[in-house]
């Protein structure tokens, strides 16, 4: 017994209807397509304000906790007037390491440069030696900074 091969294979040509469907008029057509295209912009405006709202309430919300902080900070250094005079020369004394830190990365970069290009392993050694320290100290000079910084009185929050 021979099979037909062609039996259980989809055929290679379908056919394709190539006659006009029923005339539509272009005027209900283009007016149901305005009408389409003006639901969707209108929609998209709603979006568009709703999503002002929640922005609005975001810079809202980060605002009085950043007004709460100023406020905070500010109590602080006027509990701790000292404290904060400190803070900034400390702040001003570890800008200087910091300065002399930077220059000795630099130097090192620049010296070993070659190196640290082609061997991963100069390169992990020397983000080990700077890295750690420079994140350490960029911390503490934020911390002194924020705690000894002179309050601008065009920022200062308003007090009932």
């Amino acid at each position: 017994m021979t099979q037909d091969p062609s039996r259980g294979r989809p055929p290679l040509y379908s056919q394709i209807d190539v006659t006009q469907p029923a005339y539509h008029s272009p005027v209900a057509s283009t007016r149901s397509s305005e009408s389409e295209v003006g639901g969707l912009l209108r929609q998209l405006l709603a979006g568009q304000d709703r999503q002002n709202e929640l922005l609005e309430e975001l810079v809202g919300q980060i605002s009085s906790t950043q007004r709460q902080r100023s406020h905070e900070l500010g109590q602080w250094k006027q509990a701790n007037p000292r404290l904060a005079k400190n803070c900034r020369a400390a702040a001003e004394a570890l800008g200087k390491v910091q300065t002399e830190f930077l220059d000795s990365l630099t130097r090192e970069i620049g010296d070993n440069y070659e190196n640290l290009i082609e061997g991963e392993f100069m390169l992990n050694e020397f983000v080990d030696r700077f890295g750690p320290r420079m994140a350490h100290l960029n911390g503490l000079l934020q911390v002194l900074s924020q705690l000894s910084a002179v309050p601008n009185p065009a920022s200062a929050p308003n007090t009932p």
